[in-house]
């Protein structure tokens, strides 16, 4: 193929497919070579096609291929067409409409910030931001501003959270 310009960096690889034995208790399945995710693939059983995900038909990482439920027994009735270039790249398998939480691991730096202190002082450019468990002074969030808080949080006795008609307030 001829290019106009710098060539590209990668090579689209060959298409190739692979077939597997389901037995109707296997979920795991080896691939022949690695991908980086369920979307790299386009897998079928019994002739139907699947959906890649997390909460879907199947995932994939490595050479991993991985059902939520095992592909009843047939041969060669599991088959997948690897599509393209299988690159490197991260994936978070996550409802976009949940908080993420971490529950394990070590955190190995150090972590600075300013804690928000008074109503006034909404501005956050730092990369974590920390937050009281307590708000002790009162609050409003304007009409054209959004915030959020990681909770859970209290307010003081005495003190007011207002959030005005169009402003709004999230915690995570």
């Amino acid at each position: 193929m001829s290019y106009i310009g710098t060539p590209p960096n990668q090579q689209l690889r060959k298409i190739t497919s692979q077939s597997f034995n389901g037995d109707g208790s296997t979920t795991v399945f080896t691939l022949n070579r690695s991908v980086d995710n369920g979307e790299s693939l386009e897998v079928f059983v019994d002739n139907v096609q699947q959906e890649p995900g997390t909460t879907k038909s199947y995932t994939a990482a490595g050479t991993s291929l991985t059902f939520s439920e095992a592909p009843q027994t047939g041969t060669g009735n599991v088959y997948v067409i690897y599509r393209g270039v299988a690159e490197a790249t991260t994936r978070l398998e996550h409802d976009p409409n949940q908080a993420l939480q971490a529950t394990t691991g070590t955190f190995s730096s150090t972590v600075t910030g300013t804690k928000f202190t008074t109503s006034t002082d909404k501005t956050k450019t730092e990369m974590f931001q920390i937050n009281e468990q307590t708000v002790s002074n009162n609050v409003t969030i304007a009409a054209t501003e959004n915030a959020s808080v990681t909770g859970p949080i209290t307010v003081a006795t005495g003190v007011t959270v207002t959030v005005s008609t169009g402003g709004t307030l999230v915690t995570l």
